[in-house]
């Protein structure tokens, strides 16, 4: 045997793509499970010619699942990005749109049944600890993918998943606001830094010389600006508690800007290394969560909303997205909860192929 095949089930999950593996089929320690995964993916190609990986980061991430011994949870969700071109697997963050087919695939692989024309799935994100409630549709309990609904990114309609995100915050840090103020300051620089779903590092598009409006390709194209961001995120990432996050894709990058097209605030978000060309579910309720904060750097960008719930409509590089945030406003703001609507699709099932010097199997 020069191969071992691994069962999967490939997805395109909200305006990501990637593998949903069972956990069970994997090796346990994580080293191997590195190799395995940039074997499956391609990692270290900038194609990656040689896996399933789409030559971005939105194609090269990975999904994995489990039965939850969580009393609250059916599934666990452990998720990896993989990078494209380097050799490296970041196993600390999230990925709410991978996210978004957690529940689908759950299905797939037997790990929940659909009951009714919808079924309920309540997820447990390994790496954050957060609780997400997903409604899929299952009319007569059989799962359903096609549909109107339409997200920004993605061609098409598909069957809408509602996904509910519970105990998000301070998920990676500990800390709503890990440095423990509303704004810092970097190489001149101000910032908020903030971890609601995902760490970010939040700043002013024009503080960098930019409008905020600009496409994902004009901002990839600005090399001046990735280098000045880094610089930024190098030290912020230190001053959150997070250490030396140079090979690492937290804390992320976003950038804000006044709505250009009718939405309540307009955003760029960065992986960090490259522009997002969409939105990230998890970058998207810390960005929002950022815009309903006073004394944020998004003050004097917006007219903020103060009636809870509010719907915050982000502009990001490839349309919009809606985040529905439960929050209360006493002496600081606290988010209770944050819904956000997406779609999945099952692209392919079967096995992937990794060399069997990489892993010989169970």
């Amino acid at each position: 045997m020069t191969q071992t095949g691994i069962p999967y089930v490939f997805m395109r999950g909200g305006t990501s793509r990637g593998p949903y593996f069972n956990r069970a089929d994997l090796p346990e320690d994580r080293e191997t499970l590195a190799e395995v995964l940039m074997a499956a993916v391609g990692a270290g190609h900038a194609i990656n010619i040689d896996g399933i990986g789409g030559g971005v980061a939105v194609t090269t991430k990975v999904a994995m699942l489990s039965p939850s011994d969580d009393d609250w949870a059916d599934v666990d969700y452990f998720f990896a990005q993989v990078s494209v071109a380097d050799r490296l697997v970041d196993f600390k963050p999230t990925c709410g749109n991978i996210l978004s087919g957690v529940g689908p695939a759950a299905i797939e692989m037997g790990l929940v049944t659909a009951t009714g024309n919808e079924t309920e799935i309540r997820i447990r994100a390994v790496n954050t600890g957060a609780k997400v409630l997903a409604r899929v549709q299952t009319p007569g309990g059989v799962l359903r993918y096609d549909g109107e609904t339409e997200i920004a990114g993605v061609p098409g309609g598909a069957a809408p998943i509602a996904l509910n995100f519970m105990g998000v915050v301070g998920s990676s840090t500990g800390a709503f606001l890990p440095t423990g103020n509303l704004r810092d300051t970097f190489d001149g620089i101000e910032v908020t830094c903030m971890d609601v779903a995902m760490p970010m590092v939040i700043g002013r598009a024009a503080d960098f010389g930019l409008t905020g409006y600009e496409s994902a390709e004009a901002l990839d194209a600005n090399r001046d600006f990735f280098a000045r961001m880094e610089a930024v995120r190098l030290r912020a990432g230190a001053a959150m508690g997070m250490g030396d996050v140079a090979q690492s894709v937290t804390p992320k990058f976003g950038l804000l800007a006044p709505a250009n097209d009718g939405g309540t605030i307009c955003t760029r978000y960065f992986m960090p290394w490259t522009t997002h060309p969409s939105m990230a579910v998890t970058g998207s309720q810390c960005l929002a969560s950022c815009a309903l904060t006073p004394g944020t750097v998004a003050d004097g960008l917006l007219e903020r909303p103060t009636e809870s719930p509010a719907n915050v409509v982000l502009e990001h590089a490839s349309g919009t997205i809606e985040v529905l945030v439960d929050f209360d406003m006493n002496n600081h703001f606290t988010l209770n909860s944050a819904g956000l609507l997406r779609t999945a699709r099952k692209l392919a099932d079967g096995h992937i192929y990794v060399p069997a010097s990489i892993w010989k199997g169970r």
